[in-house]
């Protein structure tokens, strides 16, 4: 095993930052195309070698990560092949921009961790690890870390989650998380989502969007229009159209159904996401600055189907969802400023931000009607590069922020927006050889 700073510090790996869980690198390529190239050729190395990273295809390039499940941790089966990956994104042109890398996690604060961990992995999907975490099993959505609290905070959050499940997944979804000792907080808005809360009160929205009641513009379709089209069975409507594809062991046919995705999707103008993991890999369509689909997006789902259908695989919806964090706001725009800065998301429209590679949860935010002064017991974790830190904490404070906290510091740093909601800012390089 190695620590994230002996990996940083190794030959060949300047491309690479460790952050919450491995190391990540991102090479921007000129089309998805180009990146599909890259894709292909380290499945084929991670295949023969029978070590895998997770690779995520964008329009604009790839994001790779290495880590060594079987040890929970860095090793030199890691770095060579981290070193493989740069080696082979080098001859294809691609360049790396070590600084677009981050992982998104989320702190839960509970008096009684036992009591509430069960209802998070039940509404969420997520897998239990240790005694404290939730891990999403794709590792595509924020890990969940439960820290102990010493007093109660009764107060409602100011932050909250959304889940999107696919509407015929979405009742079972509702009843694990009752059975696993949430109760219902609201069902006004039932069937087009009910708030859950777990036992003390955490709450989290559970949503589909074909039962979406507003008016569209024109150009869209609904998320029923979509669900209801022929060609698109394989597909659920989550911000978005999503289809997640089981495969061969290993990563070359999801490789494989990638790159006749991105072809497609570069003829048709179109940006498409495809997020390999051992043996499975997950597609989406809809442009990430407003999520909707019309009928460009319709007929590249129905492409991307035909072709996943041709190598002889199947969909399984079962675990396609979709993740957004809540933030209630008296001033939105000054709150938003806040955390476009702290986490270098993008804007959608005038309330929400996103992740510009698709990678992190989107943050949505809604007007509050008087303030709630108690702390929450959520907070965001964003763990940067090491050498991104410094400038992205002063951003954020330049935006709005402030301080909370440096004690722990250059490992994290906890600040909050104008309104009070926190953020630690992580660091996960020297922290293994100082605690030890």
């Amino acid at each position: 095993m190695v620590s994230a700073q002996q990996f940083q510090a190794a030959e060949g790996t300047a491309d690479w930052r460790a952050l919450a869980r491995g190391a990540s690198a991102f090479f921007r390529a000129g089309s998805a195309r180009q990146g599909a190239e890259l894709v292909g050729r380290v499945a084929l190395v991670a295949d023969e070698a029978d070590h895998h990273p997770d690779l995520d295809l964008r329009r604009d390039g790839v994001v790779a990560r290495v880590f060594t499940h079987s040890e929970w941790a860095l090793t030199d089966a890691d770095l060579g092949l981290a070193r493989s990956i740069s080696a082979s994104a080098a001859e294809l042109g691609l360049a790396p921009e070590p600084a677009a890398v981050q992982d998104v996690d989320l702190t839960i604060d509970a008096l009684d961790i036992p009591a509430v961990r069960p209802f998070w992995a039940a509404v969420l999907g997520h897998d239990p690890v240790g005694e404290e975490d939730l891990l999403d099993p794709q590792w595509r959505w924020p890990a969940i870390w439960f820290q102990q609290m010493d007093a109660a905070r009764p107060l409602r959050n100011r932050i909250h989650l959304d889940t999107f499940w696919p509407r015929g997944l979405r009742a079972a979804r509702v009843d694990a998380a009752l059975g696993a000792g949430g109760r219902v907080a609201n069902d006004a808005f039932a069937p087009n989502w009910w708030t859950l809360a777990d036992a003390e009160g955490n709450e989290v929205d559970v949503n589909d969007w074909e039962g979406f009641p507003y008016e569209v513009e024109p150009s869209w379709l609904t998320p029923a229009e979509f669900a209801a089209a022929d060609g698109v069975d394989d597909w659920a409507f989550l911000q978005g159209a999503t289809a997640l594809y089981r495969t061969q062991p290993g990563l070359a046919q999801g490789a494989q159904l990638a790159s006749t995705a991105a072809a497609l999707a570069d003829e048709a103008g179109l940006p498409t996401y495809a997020d390999l993991r051992y043996g499975l890999v997950t597609l989406r369509v809809a442009p990430p600055e407003d999520g909707w689909m019309d009928d460009r997006g319709l007929a590249l789902c129905r492409s991307i189907q035909v072709a996943a259908r041709d190598l002889g695989l199947s969909a399984d919806p079962r675990v396609a969802r979709d993740m957004h964090v809540v933030i209630d706001a008296l001033d939105v725009p000054a709150v938003r400023d806040f955390w476009a800065a702290v986490l270098g998301y993008a804007r959608r429209g005038d309330e929400d931000l996103y992740d510009p590679l698709m990678r992190g949860p989107a943050l949505v935010f809604q007007p509050m009607d008087e303030p709630r002064e108690q702390r929450n017991r959520i907070h965001v974790d964003v763990f940067v590069p090491d050498d991104v830190a410094a400038t992205r904490i002063a951003a954020a404070l330049a935006a709005g922020g402030r301080l909370v906290g440096d004690a722990h510091a250059p490992f994290w740093w906890t600040l909050a927006d104008p309104e009070g909601n926190e953020v630690d800012v992580a660091v996960s390089v020297g922290r293994a050889e100082v605690w030890s």
